[in-house]
């Protein structure tokens, strides 16, 4: 593999692309060369902006042949450096195949190519009664292709699954420039392995996505939330086993700690009270009179643990609560120049000794960090406020996330929910996976991709992580 790309494979790009599509300029190279990953930069060498699966085809074609690396990127919301272009290379811009190609009402189904934003198929979906559940919290920007290879969560992961639940089929582009096509409109399909589950989630190393086949529900007819404050964490902690425990399955489970409660409301003005501990954020979808009852269970179980529960009334109680949950990642963002949000994930009964682990671990190593998440499947959001240029509290802040991550596999759980490996957890993975998992995983990564042209220096910890602070 070269981290060059000659003069003549440019032409062989220009030629596929035209000149507006590939770009080799200064300005253009840095604007592609990160992600929403604090601290991590590299320049590629050229950006390739495709509309088809055949354009994507051919490139790789010229990158197969030339052994030149290739970063595919969305919308590049990553919080992994999963896009970061680490050896240079291509990066495969592909927010201009943005269709949505088809919504089938008979069989539940859309199809769409990988650049469609989040949001853009929920809204479109909704307009004729029916509902896609994956909502990561970068869903206004991010895009389903993104959300494929990153196998994306959101609030709605407890009752409704997340990414990996909802893609039937897929159109993928290999290292080669060949195309295959996995699954289909199929509800049962044991056909050989299933490539379609391999691909999500692999995070751009074993092909490009260009389109997906995914499912779809009815929408929910009715919606009820409250909100439930504490004064203890594991009085909150309790709670949410009670609430499962009762065989009720919300369909919006969140906490925040006191940290970030406070944050919030200083921010958004929204009337939390900053004296409490903990919340939860507890909200049911469907048949109106289910969710009723199941609102009236929910509270009461709240009350043998809560100091108060409010449930909302209205359209804008909703909205007001939601909007508690939903901004805090802005909130705590205000607070300095460098925000690391993370994903470590805990078994539900073990969310209230990990927040209270990652509060000594914060104490221990003088860095803030505050904790909001999705109590539902225990995937907690420690997210710390910091300042990349104090080189030595960003030395501290990696000490810390370690030992958070070293805690989250000791109760039971890994090292990302919904995040990814990338680049920055690489070095982590084999504490999750082992020394065989790995092997494993190279494997795999082999035979789609032996040359390793496709985002060379992700997912495995075979250098140094490469963490450049250029962004303030």
């Amino acid at each position: 593999m070269t981290n060059k790309i000659s003069s003549a494979a440019k032409t062989r790009f220009k030629s596929i692309l035209g000149d507006k599509r590939f770009l080799d300029d200064e300005q253009s190279l840095v604007s592609y060369s990160y992600d929403a990953t604090p601290m991590y930069q590299a320049l590629p060498e050229a950006v390739a902006f495709p509309v088809s699966t055949e354009e994507v085809s051919a490139i790789m074609k010229v990158a197969h042949e030339e052994r030149i690396p290739v970063y595919t990127r969305g919308s590049a919301s990553n919080l992994a450096a999963g896009t970061v272009p680490l050896h240079g290379g291509l990066v495969l811009v592909l927010t201009r195949m943005n269709r949505i190609m088809e919504i089938d009402q008979e069989n539940l189904t859309a199809t769409v190519e990988a650049g469609v934003i989040t949001k853009s198929l929920h809204d479109a979906v909704r307009e004729i009664g029916l509902f896609y559940p994956p909502d990561p919290g970068s869903m206004p920007v991010s895009t389903i292709g993104g959300n494929i290879a990153q196998c994306a969560g959101g609030l709605h992961g407890l009752k409704y699954g997340t990414t990996k639940d909802y893609v039937l089929g897929l159109t993928a582009v290999l290292p080669n420039g060949e195309v295959i096509r996995t699954g289909g409109k199929l509800t049962k399909d044991v056909a050989g392995y299933d490539l379609t589950k391999l691909l999500v989630g692999s995070e751009g190393t074993l092909a490009v996505i260009t389109e997906a086949i995914l499912k779809l529900l009815p929408a929910p007819p009715y919606k009820r939330v409250l909100l439930a404050l504490f004064d203890d964490m594991r009085a909150a902690g309790r709670t949410v086993s009670k609430v499962i425990a009762a065989r009720i399955i919300p369909g919006t489970l969140e906490f925040m700690d006191q940290g970030t409660i406070r944050v919030v409301e200083d921010f958004a003005k929204i009337g939390l009270p900053t004296e409490v501990k903990a919340l939860l954020v507890i909200g049911q979808d469907g048949h109106p009179t289910v969710v009723d009852e199941d609102i009236r269970k929910i509270r009461d179980l709240c009350l043998e643990e809560a100091i108060d529960v409010k449930v909302a009334q209205s359209d804008d109680d909703i909205d007001n609560i939601m909007k508690a949950r939903r901004i805090a990642l802005s909130a705590l963002a205000r607070m300095k120049p460098t925000t690391i949000l993370e994903d470590a994930t805990v078994p539900r009964s073990q969310i209230a000794p990990m927040v209270e682990k990652i509060m000594e671990i914060s104490e221990k190593h003088n860095v803030r960090i505050c904790t909001f998440g999705h109590a539902g499947d225990g995937n907690l959001h420690p997210t710390c406020m910091t300042d990349a240029r104090d080189h030595e509290e960003i030395l501290r802040v990696e000490a810390a996330f370690e030992e958070i991550f070293e805690a989250a596999l000791r109760l039971g759980g890994t090292i990302t929910g919904e995040h990814g490996v990338g680049h920055a957890k690489a070095p982590y993975l084999e504490w999750k996976v082992g020394a065989a998992g790995i092997e494993v995983m190279k494997g795999i990564k082999a035979a789609f991709d032996p040359h390793g042209i496709l985002n060379p220096g992700k997912m495995f910890a075979g250098e140094t992580r490469k963490r450049v602070v250029v962004r303030q």
